[in-house]
């Protein structure tokens, strides 16, 4: 049976009545980008957001049948769904949450623990880790010092690596504690042959951005959950979401579930292409990364050059990576791409001569020392410094952009020499830090003075 579209046909009712527009937004339909006439509002029949009764109702419906679970949207893409999460999580528990955590951690969750006073303590980074990409296992969260009220992960990860859901669940149900996963990149993992997302292995709630790996317009995005309630998702939604959300989205993620009622066979299909391209570049040389399907990730090093200038010379050949460093770049791959797309990337790179292998400099991963509360420093006074004055001082904002929008350091840790070299080895030249309080004459002493209780 054909999936119906209704926020879809809404919109194409509402259009062919060539309606006096007396509501927001102010272009009234009229053309200035050249999309307005789809770009209504929370207008009579179009239904809200976030206490849907009509078309939205039935498009969340027909989408939590193909996912198999209640499953939610989002306007605002996956960093709402992160930051419902743990709010939904706090407001169960009546309290701040102990929440175990990878450390590549999207800044979304640090605002989200810092919004909600989230005690979170970090998972140790695992020999061959990097900031980006970690390991973490089902042995982490047995030998965790304290027995926290959640896990938090993040899989896939930026650069492709994807962890093992099912035994990391069955220790948190075992422990009686909850599984929170951001699979921001995964929306497409439920359409495999064999579906492997978050929720069916075992996750108590997850975070899907469909614009990452669908054809869905940028912002779109999915919450997934096992276990909260829909008036507990409805309520951590609304309390960070914006009360006019972009139709725009919501009509491309509605169009979406029809594409993906019948999507599975021609994903298969173009993950076949995809391993071909991966295993021609691994025969020209380049080390490849991660295991994620629809994601190709190189450490260029193997070929005698670093991530960054690979991405320049690929821009100038008009070919755009997700992603680049000194170590890695990383290419986000979709049907959309096709198998043309594949074959221009790896014959792009076929191109590029082999030189001398260049020696990884990719700093090793730690946990710096903590001594504020993530909350108590995000919302300190701030000042920002370039990152080689900022030796001794405490992080208080993210101190890196997106992509990846994981940063090395986390507020409330002590920025330290070591750290330094990290922070500017990743291209971090400025950092945001606490400023010092008024009577007290170094950081050091401002460390000395906090209260103890937020040293958690």
């Amino acid at each position: 049976m054909k999936m119906k579209t209704p926020i879809v046909d809404f919109i194409e009712e509402y259009k062919r009545k060539k309606p006096l527009r007396l509501h927001t937004p102010g272009h009234k339909g009229l053309a200035f980008c050249g999309f307005e006439a789809d770009d209504i509002t929370e207008t009579d029949g179009a239904d809200e957001l976030f206490s849907p009764h009509g078309i939205i109702a039935c498009s969340e419906k027909n989408a939590s049948r193909l996912f198999g679970c209640p499953t939610y949207y989002s306007a605002e893409g996956s960093s709402l769904c992160v930051r419902a999460m743990v709010f939904m999580l706090t407001e169960r528990l009546g309290r701040p949450a102990k929440i175990l955590a990878g450390r590549n951690a999207h800044r979304s969750f640090i605002t989200a623990a810092a919004m909600t006073d989230a005690r979170v303590s970090w998972i140790a980074p695992h020999p061959g880790d990097g900031y980006v990409s970690v390991s973490v296992t089902a042995e982490d969260i047995e030998n965790a010092a304290e027995l926290p009220d959640a896990v938090y992960i993040t899989t896939p990860d930026y650069l492709g690596k994807m962890t093992d859901v099912r035994p990391i669940s069955a220790v948190c149900r075992r422990l009686g504690i909850y599984l929170l996963v951001d699979s921001a990149h995964g929306a497409y993992l439920h359409f495999l042959k064999e579906p492997a997302d978050p929720i069916t292995q075992g996750a108590d709630v997850c975070c899907t951005s469909a614009h990452k790996t669908l054809p869905a317009l940028t912002g779109a995005a999915y919450l997934h959950t096992s276990v909260f309630t829909e008036d507990e998702v409805r309520t951590a939604l609304s309390a960070f979401a914006s009360t006019s959300p972009s139709y725009l989205i919501l009509e491309s993620l509605d169009r979406l579930n029809a594409y993906l009622q019948s999507c599975t066979r021609a994903l298969s299909r173009f993950i076949t292409h995809a391993d071909a391209a991966k295993k021609a570049l691994s025969s020209q040389g380049w080390r490849l990364y991660g295991d994620e399907p629809l994601k190709i990730t190189l450490f260029p090093g193997s070929r005698g050059y670093t991530g960054d200038s690979v991405a320049s010379y690929l821009t100038g050949l008009g070919i755009y990576p997700e992603f680049h460093d000194a170590e890695a770049i990383t290419f986000m791959i979709t049907p959309q791409t096709g198998a043309r797309g594949l074959s221009r990337l790896v014959k792009a790179l076929g191109a590029l001569p082999a030189r001398e292998p260049v020696e990884s400099k990719r700093p090793e991963p730690y946990i710096p020392e903590r001594v504020l509360g993530i909350r108590e420093a995000f919302f300190s006074q701030k000042e920002t410094l370039p990152t080689r004055e900022c030796e001794g001082r405490i992080c208080c904002d993210a101190n890196i952009g997106c992509p990846p929008a994981v940063s090395p350091v986390v507020c409330g840790e002590l920025i330290d020499a070591k750290c330094v070299r990290i922070l500017l080895a990743c291209g971090i030249e400025r950092c945001t830090v606490v400023r010092p309080r008024p009577g007290l004459s170094s950081p050091a002493e401002s460390q000395a003075a906090s209260d103890p209780s937020c040293t958690l």
